[in-house]
């Protein structure tokens, strides 16, 4: 992630693969990447023409606890943010079949599906500790469904008055 603040590229990233990309009429291209190591940025060695640098590989740290009631937590909330949602848009939306299980692919797939947030994205991806990540998504799915409930009491509202 670009730090707009300090005018240079965040020192915790992750490696990506592309799985599709399409060009656009203006030439420029739209890539689809799926995450996989994430690393932190020792030093720059090269500046020009692109960046290179040392970097570590960082992983979580081993959990202390259980996580499975936490990433149960998560998930029951995302399902909440996601049938709210359509209930607000009227569209029919559902979570991937494919949900990860393990509580730290699921932190991670959170995570990465938070759109228009790429500063709450890069604080998950720094996070090495997956019941931090976890909690922190608690708290950012219980905001989003407190909201998205109050404007579907509001919808519901003014569509009774209407009627």
């Amino acid at each position: 992630m670009w730090d707009q603040v300090q005018g240079k590229p965040a020192m915790v990233g992750c490696c990506a693969e592309i799985v599709q990309h399409h060009r656009l009429p203006d030439d420029r291209m739209k890539v689809w990447t799926l995450g996989q190591q994430r690393f932190r940025v020792l030093e720059y060695v090269r500046e020009k023409p692109y960046r290179v640098g040392l970097v570590e590989w960082i992983e979580d740290h081993s959990p202390e606890k259980d996580l499975e009631p936490l990433a149960e937590n998560v998930g029951q909330l995302l399902q909440d943010v996601v049938r709210l949602s359509a209930k607000l848009t009227g569209q029919q939306i559902e979570l991937p079949d494919t949900m990860p299980e393990l509580p730290i692919e699921l932190s991670y797939w959170i995570a990465s599906n938070l759109y228009g947030v790429a500063e709450e994205q890069q604080l998950l991806l720094e996070m090495q500790d997956t019941a931090a990540r976890l909690e922190r998504e608690v708290e950012i799915l219980t905001s989003t469904r407190n909201h998205l409930a109050a404007r579907t009491v509001l919808k519901e509202t003014l569509e009774d008055t209407l009627k």
